[in-house]
């Protein structure tokens, strides 16, 4: 069995490296092997999988994945902690296994990496993890699945479903995807240093794309919908459409009470609006 890092591991490791955990990278380590093997265990990864991590760190969860048997791309870019992480790997196992990548994982293209992932797998910084979900879902088609540690409120916005208070601009682009669900709460004490937020993961499975109307169509109507949420869809989509008179018509054509908020629609009715819109 691959021996995980513990807190007296993951604090020698830091040391060595002069890493100090800053909050700009959203670096909060997890330091306890049962949580990373229930993250593992939750993902549903094995042999045969390409699982890609963002943000490795000192390779807490790497380990983790590693001992599935599954080879794993990671994307690190802080340059001190991706040097690192091959080495950290070879004194435990499963080396052959790995690829680091030292990059901005917003920035990566399938051309960027050397095997094309199948599943992410990662404990993701609060303040970029759903621009990095998306934009990874938009670069890698061969992403089918995915299992995300963030912040307990990303969370419940990635998952929401419409009407819910938490539902927004997140739900329905990831929706457009597929089907996002929160899984499981993740405890404080488990990170070193300690973050002031709670954290959850979220799991989600590439599905059939929702219409024919293109993804920058629809993600315009959204985010244009959801940028006054207290005003009507007549309202709210006037900017988009060109005159709230224009965007009454284009919603009545989609079948939609112009009267609607953007908060009761799902993303087939969105994908609606824009397909009105031609």
């Amino acid at each position: 069995m691959t021996e995980l890092l513990g807190p007296a591991e993951i604090r020698a490791l830091a040391a060595e490296l002069d890493v100090r955990p800053t909050k700009k990278l959203g670096q909060n380590f997890v330091h306890d092997p049962n949580t990373v093997r229930r993250i593992v265990d939750l993902s549903g990864i094995g042999e045969g999988d390409v699982v890609l991590e963002v943000g490795p760190g000192l390779g807490s969860l790497t380990l983790g994945l590693l001992a599935t048997g599954a080879e794993v791309v990671a994307v690190e870019i802080d340059p001190v902690l991706a040097g690192r992480l091959p080495d950290t790997v070879a004194e435990r196992g499963g080396a052959e296994r790995l690829k680091v990548v030292g990059a901005d994982a917003l920035r990566i293209t399938a051309d960027d990496l050397p095997a094309r992932p199948t599943a992410l797998v990662a404990n993701l910084p609060y303040n970029v993890a759903v621009p990095v979900v998306l934009h990874l879902l938009a670069e890698l088609p061969s992403l089918t699945s995915g299992l995300v540690m963030v912040q307990t409120e990303v969370a419940d916005r990635m998952a929401a479903g419409p009407g819910s208070r938490t539902y927004g601009v997140p739900s329905v682009k990831l929706a457009w995807y597929g089907k996002a669900r929160k899984v499981a709460a993740v405890p404080r004490a488990v990170f070193w240093p300690v973050p002031n937020v709670d954290s959850a993961l979220v799991a989600f499975e590439r599905g059939d794309v929702v219409s024919s109307v293109e993804r920058e169509r629809l993600f315009a109507v959204v985010d244009a919908a959801f940028s006054q949420r207290r005003k009507t869809l007549r309202a709210a989509l006037a900017s988009w459409a060109g005159s709230a008179e224009r965007a009454g018509e284009l919603l009545e054509k989609a079948g939609i009470d112009p009267k609607t908020r953007g908060e009761q629609l799902d993303v087939h009715q969105f994908a609606r609006i824009a397909a009105a819109a031609g």
